[in-house]
């Protein structure tokens, strides 16, 4: 118990780092893209769902490289259903999703295809670094796919564009955003190596598996960027933002910080995230879409209701985790 004690400062410690890293990499990065005159829209489908989920790979990648795989794949997979049921839950309590966008409507199918072709790779036990390499290839044609979409809208201007161009920082000097970077990178690294090696002993001092704490507490831990993200965007009215960063995030979760480690080290996979884990994320996938673009015509809503049901079974999940 001692041993365990003594690992929670040291998690403590790492989760305050990551969202602090996460949001002046994430705005500095942003800036710099403005100022080379990127579009807002290609900025915030992209360079904004990468740096949010940037404290997963920087975790996943630690992980991967001590040979806990538990760990790296279930912060992967734990993050995915945590921003569909505690990220999107918690901020359409706080404030009704009102979710127009036509680029997220096609981006639903991306994430979907996106599940099941990660769910085929891990089928067999592994995901090799052949695995990886594919699993980035998809990143870069989605990114590809997304720009020309912001670029050319589908019917027209997007309702999200407006809510980033709101959103995203101005342009700033290139050299105060530069600095940003590096400190934010610096944070990134040291909140990931602390988070890494505070829930690898909180795992053996609690007799839980790495798999475990990876789907909960590190998982919690690297969402906290898109709950801050979603929850600010959605109570300034941008509710297209609030759901397109749980969207952009998962699909970054998928391709880039699962096969991004597995490039580096191989990853073993266990029984239980092709049987329970990755179902799970897909049953809360099909419900947010249900909810978004269910019920006709262009605009979706995800009530209160809705939202508060989406904690409930995200709650009921990790309990089920515990409990077993």
């Amino acid at each position: 118990m001692a041993s365990g004690l003594a690992d929670v400062p040291i998690v403590v410690a790492g989760l305050a780092l990551l969202p602090w890293g996460a949001d002046r990499l994430v705005k500095a990065s942003a800036s710099l893209a403005r100022s080379a005159g990127v579009p807002t829209l290609v900025v915030g489908l992209t360079i904004v769902a990468l740096g949010t989920s940037a404290p997963e790979l920087l975790v996943s990648t630690m992980a991967a490289l001590q040979n806990k795989p538990g760990l790296s794949v279930g912060n992967a997979v734990g993050s995915d259903i945590t921003n569909l049921g505690l990220v999107v839950g918690i901020t359409a309590v706080l404030t009704p999703l009102r979710v127009r966008s036509g680029i997220l409507r096609r981006e639903f199918p991306a994430l979907l295809a996106a599940a099941g072709l990660t769910w085929a790779l891990l089928w067999n036990g592994t995901v090799s670094r052949l695995d990886g390499l594919l699993l980035l290839a998809c990143m870069a044609g989605l990114v590809a796919w997304l720009v020309a979409l912001a670029r050319r809208p589908p019917g027209g201007s997007d309702p999200a564009a407006d809510e980033y161009a709101r959103s995203i920082p101005p342009a700033m000097p290139v050299r105060p955003a530069v600095l940003r970077v590096v400190a934010g990178l610096a944070a990134l690294l040291v909140g990931s190596r602390l988070l890494v090696w505070g829930a690898t002993g909180l795992a053996r001092s609690w007799g839980v598996s790495d798999l475990v704490i990876g789907l909960s507490i590190v998982a919690l831990g690297t969402s906290l960027p898109e709950l801050a993200a979603s929850a600010a965007g959605a109570l300034h009215g941008e509710h297209d933002i609030a759901v397109g960063n749980v969207i952009g995030s998962n699909l970054v979760n998928l391709l880039v910080v699962i096969g991004g480690p597995a490039v580096l080290h191989p990853l073993a996979v266990a029984p239980a995230v092709r049987l329970r884990d990755l179902p799970v994320m897909l049953a809360f996938t099909l419900a947010l879409y249900a909810m978004c673009f269910g019920r006709g015509g262009r605009a979706g809503r995800v009530t209160r209701a809705e939202g508060a049901l989406l904690v409930a079974a995200f709650a009921a999940y990790q309990g089920w985790l515990w409990i077993r």
